[in-house]
């Protein structure tokens, strides 16, 4: 944060500047493209590989959360994957001429339980009419021949579902399961990859904000990655310089607080006003307008400077 006397020895230095009918300065900060990286799972960290500081390549393992759960999980999904396409295959390949084989004896057996039972039950009705039995054993009779004869028809059912083959309908249900099946181990394989949290760009470590051990919620910033090639100037820049400014306008960026001083190219230029738009303001208020951009520093050192640092800019070239 600025100390207060630099903010007054800037104030003062800004309206010398004005004072005299010389340019104010293009007040900013130093920053650095800052990416992010969200916890996917609430899981405890087990392992951290960086420290904060270090620079890191796209793709280096940064830290490592639990992944028994997901493992668990990823395996009864890839279970269920299993099952589904053996089930598929069955379907496909056809009934086994033994199980077919085994389904014509199960039906000569109950065709042949259906003939004992017509037997039976024309010999009851025969003592019946003589008066020989009760009318409850034709009943009982009647009742053994319809259970046979539906026992028959399911057998006969069952045997030609076998020999006619499956159905297109069976198919494609068997195929939309597996296709599920295959989706939810695709989803838990990337969601386990995460769970070893990697540097999405090259660039510095800036903050780790977890321990080891801790177990930061969804959503949590695991780390803070000051990415890019160099840092890059953030400005404001007044209406009175505005009209002499384009991108790719080379600047002189001095730090404000030691001095030092880097060329720098302007990458970004706003083409519109940070603040109060300008369709509200009249006379001496236009001067009160301001655009914000953006210019990147060049040389070795600037990689080296942290993020947040106040600076001014002057185009190059060109007395203030």
């Amino acid at each position: 944060m600025r100390r207060p006397v630099e903010f007054i020895a800037l104030a003062c230095l800004v309206l010398a500047a004005c004072g005299h009918g010389m340019s104010p300065p293009l007040l900013g900060t130093l920053e650095w493209d800052r990416v992010g990286v969200a916890a996917e799972a609430a899981e405890p960290i087990v392992a951290i590989a960086v420290n904060e500081g270090d620079h890191v390549e796209t793709g280096a393992l940064i830290l490592q959360l639990d992944p028994r759960r997901t493992d668990a999980r990823l395996a009864a999904a890839r279970a269920e994957l299993q099952h589904s396409e053996v089930a598929l295959a069955e379907l496909l390949h056809g009934a086994r001429l033994e199980t077919i084989a085994a389904a014509r004896a199960d039906l000569a057996g109950a065709e042949s339980t259906v003939v004992n039972a017509r037997r039976e039950r024309e010999r009851a009705a025969e003592l019946r009419s003589r008066g020989l039995v009760a009318q409850a054993d034709l009943d009982r009779a009647d009742t053994v021949l319809k259970t046979a004869g539906a026992t028959a028809a399911a057998a006969r059912a069952r045997l030609e579902e076998l020999v006619h083959g499956t159905r297109p309908e069976d198919i494609a249900q068997a195929e939309a399961a597996r296709d599920a099946a295959q989706a939810g181990v695709d989803e838990l394989v990337l969601t386990r990859a995460r769970l070893d949290v990697r540097a999405p760009r090259a660039g510095r470590i800036d903050a780790l904000p977890f321990k080891l051990g801790d177990q930061p919620p969804i959503g949590a910033t695991l780390v803070s990655l000051l990415a890019g090639e160099a840092p890059y100037a953030r400005l404001f820049v007044p209406e009175s310089r505005r009209a002499a400014l384009a991108p790719n306008a080379k600047l002189r960026v001095t730090l404000d607080g030691d001095g030092r001083s880097f060329d720098a190219t302007l990458r970004r230029l706003a083409a519109d006003p940070a603040f109060t738009p300008y369709y509200a303001l009249t006379g001496d208020d236009a001067s009160r307008l301001v655009w914000r951009a953006e210019a990147v520093l060049e040389g070795a050192a600037a990689r080296e400077l942290p993020a947040g640092l106040p600076l001014h800019a002057e185009i190059a070239g060109r007395d203030p």
